[in-house]
């Protein structure tokens, strides 16, 4: 499948960035930073970083195995760790379960720890990214087996960032999805939100009619800024955002 091999990635790379991959159990980042500040020291303490999060999420998830397994939001128990209370907060904005948000969750929380050692970076969790960049960015979508697959992206200005920008699909990668979107893009300055309203706008495609109606709904939830919803050869874009032809990351 293509989505275990993860070539989506060649995607969004930028060519004046060092990316390297920290991976914890089911997490799998691909970070990038500026040349200047990676350094083995530095992927060392993002990988530690990522354990001091995982483990006390791991144990509340165990002990509050609803928040795991819902499909519809579900409240945090008292004492939740902050990552848990994030995403059930967005995951009531979206109406979805709290494990819809989790990569971008993730993503975001090391991306802030990032954006104290460099000033550009850009951390991937599943499709799900959480950036910050100094320089205008293009960030390539791809949709599976829909002919706009690998075609576009989006131009990301940097007054723009931080910014998530979140994908869920039906028909690439492993997540939960009741819909058949190929894409369902989603941008925020929160990228846990994204993350949490694309698998709902995602859920709400069934063929490519349902395009615009998508885009539309996730675009009226506060807090996200821009939506692109691609189902075949249909394509629907709500929102502050740019799409531009998909030539080359590095420009």
């Amino acid at each position: 499948m293509e989505y275990l091999k993860r070539t989506y990635r060649t995607l969004f790379r930028q060519d004046d960035l060092v990316h390297f991959q920290v991976v914890v159990r089911q997490t799998d980042l691909d970070i990038g930073v500026r040349r200047e500040r990676f350094s083995p020291e530095l992927a060392n303490w993002v990988e530690k970083l990522l354990r001091e999060l995982r483990e006390p999420f791991e144990v509340y998830t165990k002990k509050h195995p609803a928040f795991l397994h819902s499909l519809v939001p579900c409240a945090p128990l008292s004492g939740a760790p902050p990552i848990a209370v994030d995403m059930a907060q967005a995951a009531r904005l979206a109406g979805v379960g709290p494990m819809a948000a989790v990569a971008g969750a993730f993503a975001q929380y090391i991306g802030r720890a990032l954006a104290r050692r460099s000033k550009d970076f850009i951390v991937e969790n599943g499709g799900d990214i959480y950036l910050r960049s100094t320089r205008r960015r293009k960030i390539g979508i791809f949709a599976g087996a829909s002919p706009l697959s690998n075609r576009i992206a989006l131009e990301i200005k940097p007054e723009d960032t931080p910014i998530g920008i979140c994908t869920s699909s039906g028909t690439v990668g492993p997540s939960l999805s009741k819909g058949c979107a190929d894409a369902a893009v989603i941008l925020s300055p929160s990228a846990i939100l994204a993350d949490a309203v694309a698998t709902a706008a995602g859920n709400m495609v069934q063929d490519s009619g349902d395009v615009q109606t998508a885009a539309e709904f996730a675009t009226a939830i506060e807090g996200v800024t821009g939506a692109v919803i691609i189902k075949d050869d249909r394509l629907a874009a709500c929102g502050k955002l740019k799409l531009v032809p998909l030539v080359s990351n590095s420009q």
